[in-house]
């Protein structure tokens, strides 16, 4: 499944050094992550987004400067199905961005969307009343609970405002599931993996614990 990251400062830091890390982590991932990338990142507090069908790996453009906040996914398409520009996150709705990572099996939800993750994004935004991590933990619960199984369904959402949730859950494969974060630099940051030369049990990096729902 996909690969996500988000990094946040308080101040400015440059985009292109955390992308090079996460393409590592991308082109050396046990799970093919070929099925293009995208990136989005805060500039005069609006979004700028970036998609391309490439692996991350083979493209070598990277958004110019620095930000304060920045989400980038790349994709491992379920079964190899529906690879197409338009279907790589972040998603977008004007307000938000969202990043997702999972597999679900027998989803009895109705909504919205070219795939999955994006009928997971509309889904959750049902339940917002202005507080986004209670809209995702509500929300969660009830695809949860409509779905047969749910191997993984890790989720980052941010806002124009700089406010980052995090969801993360999995009921297999932690190693290759669960979320970490670290600081690092002076600017927090959550991956599928720690950066390359890290160790997931190394000091630097946290685990983000199974079935958190919460403000990063």
């Amino acid at each position: 499944m996909c690969r996500l990251l988000c990094v946040r400062g308080r101040e400015a830091f440059p985009i292109e050094e955390h992308l090079a890390l996460f393409t590592r982590i991308a082109r050396d991932s046990r799970e093919y992550q070929g099925h293009g990338w995208g990136c989005a990142w805060l500039e005069d507090g609006r979004w700028r987004l970036y998609h391309n069908i490439r692996p991350i790996w083979e493209d070598t453009w990277r958004p110019p400067g620095r930000t304060t906040l920045l989400l980038a996914h790349a994709r491992s398409a379920f079964r190899d199905e529906g690879i197409r520009v338009e279907n790589n996150m972040p998603f977008h709705d004007g307000e938000r961005v969202f990043i997702f990572n999972g597999e679900l099996h027998g989803v009895r939800i109705r909504e919205r969307g070219r795939i999955g993750a994006e009928k997971v994004f509309n889904f959750v935004k049902r339940f917002d009343r202005g507080d986004f991590r209670i809209a995702l933990e509500r929300g969660l619960d009830v695809i949860r609970r409509r779905t047969r199984y749910v191997r993984a369904m890790n989720i980052i959402v941010a806002d124009t405002a700089g406010r980052v949730h995090v969801a993360g859950n999995f009921r297999e494969d932690p190693e290759y599931f669960q979320l970490c974060t670290s600081e690092l630099d002076h600017v927090g940051v959550i991956c599928s993996e720690p950066y390359p030369g890290h160790s997931r049990r190394g000091p630097a990096w946290s685990p983000i614990p199974n079935g958190t729902v919460a403000n990063f």
